[in-house]
């Protein structure tokens, strides 16, 4: 672009630095993208209305009672231990911390959790890996608690994973509790998961920078946090509505019909 400007004329010299300048003011910038993915759930808006209807403390058109709990539950999996092959420098004045870039690996961890939308309360707990079996242990860990024991009903708002998919967990779950109702958001849609607001609370004050001797001190760090930040939680301002859902599918639709056209 240098070459081409010297060539028109339109300078006689100019710097690599002054063509980023100009590019970076240019409202056109077919360098920059962003990553998108559209719904291709069917029932994506029927299944998404579900959990908004929830949040705003609606099931089926009726408004839940006293006596109902909602619960946002996932798995964040993959948690490394990771001990730094020099011991971490800590912050001092005037320098942040200093942390070793190489590490060796000291296993993972899978930390199961649940979020009590209304009441902001939070469950959690570490397991070796992902599971039918971890999931209901996370299940039973809630439902054998008050309040959610003797409750009406106990909404559990969860993804499309294979330990909590589909039909069969449905009936498994409500054999084993039977004021359990499974709701299943749309494939693709974690963002409508309140658990992964948590989530990444979670990455960005306990696990980053990972630097931890033993699993044992990843669990003990995730525990603690999740006890210190219970005591002083509120639920969260969580404001996309149905009518915000129904305005962005009419938006994605405008915006996929050019494309399928050509």
């Amino acid at each position: 672009m240098a070459t081409e400007t010297q060539r028109s004329g339109l300078a006689a010299s100019i710097s690599g630095s002054t063509i980023w300048r100009w590019l970076d003011a240019d409202a056109i910038r077919p360098w920059f993208h962003r990553s998108w993915l559209f719904p291709r759930d069917p029932a994506f808006e029927a299944k998404a209305g579900r959990i908004l209807d929830l949040y705003a403390r609606t099931w089926e058109d009726a408004p839940l009672t006293a006596d109902d709990f909602v619960l946002s539950a996932d798995e964040k999996t993959s948690i490394q231990a990771r001990r730094r092959i020099h011991p971490t420098v800590p912050p001092r004045a005037g320098q942040a911390m200093q942390v070793e870039h190489e590490y060796e690996r000291a296993g993972a961890w899978a930390y199961l959790a649940a979020w009590d939308v209304h009441r902001a309360k939070v469950f959690g707990r570490c397991e070796p890996t992902t599971g039918i079996a971890p999931f209901d242990r996370l299940v039973a860990q809630v439902m054998t608690a008050a309040p959610y024991c003797d409750a009406r009903r106990v909404f559990w708002i969860v993804d499309n994973g294979s330990s909590h998919r589909g039909a069969r967990a449905i009936a498994r779950l409500q054999q084993q509790y039977p004021n359990l109702v499974l709701v299943h958001g749309p494939v693709h849609a974690s963002w409508l998961n309140q658990i992964e607001i948590y989530f990444s609370i979670v990455q960005r004050k306990v696990l980053t920078p990972n630097d931890f001797a033993s699993l044992a001190a990843v669990e003990a760090r995730l525990l603690a946090f999740q006890r210190h930040y219970e005591a002083r939680a509120r639920p969260f301002e969580w404001a996309f509505s149905r009518h915000d859902l129904a305005q962005l599918l009419a938006k994605l639709a405008s915006q996929a019909s050019p494309a399928m056209a050509a």
